[in-house]
């Protein structure tokens, strides 16, 4: 495959260089750090403990491939900025969030407090050093207000949420951008020296999710106990991407912000071409396919919750500025994805370094 976002630039920018990660722990954060580690950097990540022993963080062995990994809270500003001031890193990555919709029906107060003050904690900490930085803001495809009318959304359409997690993730940019304008404006770049930026990615999927009531989760459980998939909303339509995708889009990004402060400290969405969707009922499809067994079946359920049927990106600006689109298409991540769950083999570490390789080309 072509390679969008290649090794050889990114060691260049990233070797040697400090990186503090939130939500390192989590699914995205664990291939971040992977990512990270190969590419020279030395990283610390802040993030709540793994929920689960089989969390792909633990299946890697993340505290070796961290620099230093501080388990901590984003509410706690105190502990956040202290950890953060004193690595002095040269770039952050705040990935750390509540990020299940279903969750957040159930825990509304604790998604706004983590996604929204939790991101305020964070571009405070930022705020707080005394030095150069750049610093990524990852919150979601979910923070437009979504008519479902099948038109893609721009980085300057409205915010919205009809869910509690929607809701924090586009209350959290409203933050950022607040932040940008009062703080880290970028007509007073050589002020502050700080180049901020947030970015807004699909569904990602990839290997070592493990998470709750999520689809690839929930699939590779029924199989592995000889269960049939059920599904809740099959024709449900959203942007499947691989997880190497955003995470290589945010790399470009904070790479390119180090040439250009001033003109990339803007958001951007990345996600999958907007012909290239697929329902959940084609995803789980895919994927048994791939990985070999299984079948599955249509569920309703008792008490159906609100979830958005219909979600496109507009990522032509992020084509237009960094020269960055997707690499790969939903089939071939779904089939990248059946592929990692099926490898019985080889240790998780494997095969995420062997997928990374794969991905962004040799050094």
């Amino acid at each position: 495959m072509e390679k969008v976002v290649k090794a050889a630039y990114l060691r260049s920018v990233f070797k040697d260089k400090r990186v503090f990660v939130t939500g390192h722990t989590g699914f995205k954060g664990a291939w971040l750090i992977q990512i990270l580690q190969w590419l020279g950097a030395d990283v610390k990540g802040y993030a709540l403990a793994p929920e689960k022993s089989n969390d792909l963080y633990n299946l890697i062995d993340g505290d070796k491939v961290c620099y230093s990994s501080v388990i901590g809270d984003l509410r706690d500003i105190h502990k956040l900025q202290g950890e953060m001031v004193r690595f002095e890193p040269h770039f952050v990555f705040h990935l750390a969030a509540q990020s299940l919709v279903r969750r957040s029906y159930d825990m509304p107060v604790d998604t706004f407090m983590v996604n929204t003050q939790g991101t305020c904690h964070v571009l405070e900490a930022v705020r707080s050093m005394q030095h150069l930085c750049v610093a990524l803001m990852i919150t979601t495809d979910k923070v437009y207000e979504n008519p479902e009318r099948g038109t893609p959304f721009k980085e300057d359409d409205k915010l919205g949420g009809y869910d509690p997690y929607s809701a924090s993730k586009a209350a959290a940019e409203i933050v950022v951008e607040s932040y940008t304008r009062s703080f880290f404006n970028p007509e007073a770049y050589s002020k502050h020296q700080k180049a901020v930026a947030s970015v807004r990615a699909g569904n990602v999927i990839g290997g070592g999710d493990f998470s709750d009531d999520r689809i690839i989760p929930d699939i590779v459980r029924a199989l592995e106990f000889g269960e049939t998939v059920g599904l809740r909303n099959p024709q449900s339509v959203r942007p499947w991407q691989h997880v190497l995708e955003p995470l290589g889009a945010y790399l470009l990004l904070a790479a390119k912000m180090t040439e250009d402060p001033i003109r990339y400290s803007t958001p951007f969405n990345f996600g999958p071409n907007v012909n290239d969707t697929l329902t959940v009922e084609d995803l789980t499809k895919i994927f048994v396919s791939r990985y070999g067994t299984g079948g599955y079946k249509i569920i309703t359920p008792d008490k159906p919750l609100h979830e958005a049927k219909l979600l496109l990106l507009d990522s032509s600006k992020a084509l237009n500025l960094i020269g960055w689109q997707p690499q790969l298409d939903a089939t071939q991540a779904i089939e990248m994805t059946a592929d990692w769950y099926a490898d019985k083999e080889n240790a998780a570490h494997e095969k995420c370094m062997r997928q990374i390789a794969d991905y962004f080309g040799n050094y």
